[in-house]
This record gives C-alpha cells, sequence and structure tokens, in this order.
C-alpha cells in the first residue's frame, strides 16, 4: 500500500543477519557508540519503540553492571516480557552509559535537545530509515517495528519455533504471532518453489 507520496506503508520488512553486520561494522568504524548501543539493544529486546525509548539505565543494570537478562513491562499490555541482553550489546552499552556519563534514573536515550526527556520516537525513526538508505534500501519499506522483528524473524527461521517467538515477543494469541512474521505465507511459497510439479 502507498501513501499519496508514493512510499510504502503497512508492515515494515525485518533486516536480515547481513544487513545488522553491515550497520555495526559502519558504526563502529564511525566510532558512533550511540547509534552502536541503540542497534544492539533495540534487537535484544525486540520492544516496541515506545517501551525501547523510555527504558532506563535502572532497567537494564544494577551498580554498573549490564543484566544478562531483564524483565520488563510493556506498556501496551501492561505484561512483562524478557529479553536477553547478549555480551555485544552489554559492551556497547556500558560504553555508552559511561560516555554519557548516565545515572541509573537516566533514559538510556536521553532526547539530543529536550533535558529530562527520552530520544523521540521521530528522532529513533530517521536513524533506521538511514540505515537502511545507507545499505541501498527503500528506506520506506523499513522503520522502527522493523527493529523488532529482525531477531524475531531470525529465530523463526532457525527453529521455526513459533511458540518460542511468540513469548519473546509477549503476544497473548499465536495468531498474532503468525500474522506478525508472516511465516504462514512465506512457508507456503518456499514449500511451493521446493515442490516439483
Amino acid at each position: 500500500m502507498l501513501t499519496q507520496t508514493g512510499h510504502s506503508t503497512g508492515q515494515k520488512k525485518p533486516f536480515k543477519l547481513e544487513d545488522i553486520w553491515r550497520i555495526r561494522t559502519r558504526l563502529e568504524i564511525e566510532k558512533n557508540i550511540k547509534e552502536l548501543a541503540l542497534l544492539n539493544l533495540a534487537i535484544d529486546c525486540k520492544l516496541r519503540s515506545c517501551d525501547l525509548l523510555r527504558m532506563k539505565v535502572r532497567d537494564i543494570s544494577s551498580g554498573g553492571v549490564i543484566h544478562t537478562r531483564v524483565i520488563y513491562r510493556q506498556s501496551k499490555t501492561d505484561r512483562d516480557v524478557q529479553f536477553e541482553i547478549t555480551s555485544r550489546t552489554a559492551q556497547s552499552l556500558s560504553k555508552w552509559i559511561n560516555e554519557k556519563v548516565l545515572t541509573p534514573a537516566d533514559y538510556i536515550f536521553p532526547s539530543p535537545r529536550k533535558s529530562g526527556y527520552p530520544m523521540s520516537y521521530s528522532y529513533y525513526s530517521s536513524i533506521i530509515h538511514r540505515w537502511a538508505r545507507e545499505l541501498g534500501y527503500d528506506e520506506y519499506r523499513y522503520g522502527t517495528h522493523s527493529m523488532r522483528r529482525t531477531k524475531a524473524t531470525l529465530i523463526y527461521v532457525k527453529t521455526k519455533n513459533i511458540r518460542a517467538v511468540q513469548l519473546l515477543l509477549g503476544h497473548v494469541k499465536l495468531d498474532n504471532t503468525i500474522r506478525y512474521l508472516g511465516v504462514e505465507l512465506e512457508d507456503a511459497l518456499n514449500i511451493s518453489e521446493d515442490t516439483d510439479s
């Protein structure tokens, strides 16, 4: 579906594993620790942007140590969801927190313009659009939800365990997870391609 300006709307595409590595490599070369920490945490946590952006340092760490597992209450469903923080993500978060001298009560990604506020949705979205552009993609096919879908999609492709993905995303109904990943159509197409007639 297209908007009046000709831009794609609807479900945003997840990034592929090689895309993530290309973005990571570029950010490491540029020494862009903020965006590296943002990329890594967004992929690990699989949270909606509203939850990711309102996270505070105390939600993911204590005593200066980043937790390997976090329980976080989602604002949309008011339900707890658990996620892991990989060592790569923990390392980038520690560097970012130390570089910005953030306290436990600070947002992990504070607004660059408004003191005491988190990074805005539009600012976060513009970062993801830029990443997509730099990969040579149509930036309007990607957005904040691409980050939520990326690891979930990679896990499903690797394991085909839809129940595990449902738990990781915090979905109440399995049907929501199936629709969210678009797995029925994708699997049906793959089966069709692999079937000789």
